[in-house]
């Protein structure tokens, strides 16, 4: 395990590191490269005005991992709560708790914040992963589905 690993909110100047991250997010989910989609991302939590935000994890001064994150509403339960879109942490660093860091950050800003619920997902045969949500959180019984808009 790395003591050495800071969390913080991403700033400008995190740029080439966060994208050069969040391509290989986007290659290990296979999807086709695509810097438009980075950059625009990207301006996201870079804009006050957005409701995208990141967090990133550094260590010896290298940016080895990220997590987008945002506020949801959760009207059964007259709450709000923190959705994270995107986890990754670079190869290099994997099983040396730079993930479970960004987690725990996760859950003390929505502690801080009064949010009741960190909720994500992760594709089923995302076994690495797994392994520290299955020891970090509670899998829901949930289904989730996608509806392409105006396909009905």
């Amino acid at each position: 395990m790395f003591d050495d690993v800071q969390v913080r909110p991403a700033e400008v100047a995190d740029a080439a590191e966060w994208s050069a991250l969040y391509r290989g997010y986007r290659e290990f989910y296979r999807l086709e490269p695509d810097e438009a989609v980075v950059q625009r991302v990207w301006s996201w939590i870079c804009d006050p005005a957005h409701e995208l935000r990141s967090l990133v994890a550094v260590r010896s001064g290298r940016t080895v991992g990220l997590a987008n994150h945002r506020r949801f509403a959760r009207p059964l339960v007259g709450a709000v709560g923190l959705y994270l879109d995107d986890l990754f942490t670079d190869p290099e660093v994997r099983g040396h708790g730079v993930g479970r860091a960004l987690l725990t950050a996760l859950s003390d800003l929505a502690a801080r914040e009064g949010l009741v619920v960190v909720r994500w997902i992760t594709s089923p045969d995302n076994a690495t992963a797994r392994r520290l949500y299955d020891r970090a959180a509670g899998a829901t019984p949930w289904v989730t589905y996608d509806l392409t808009p105006g396909s009905l």
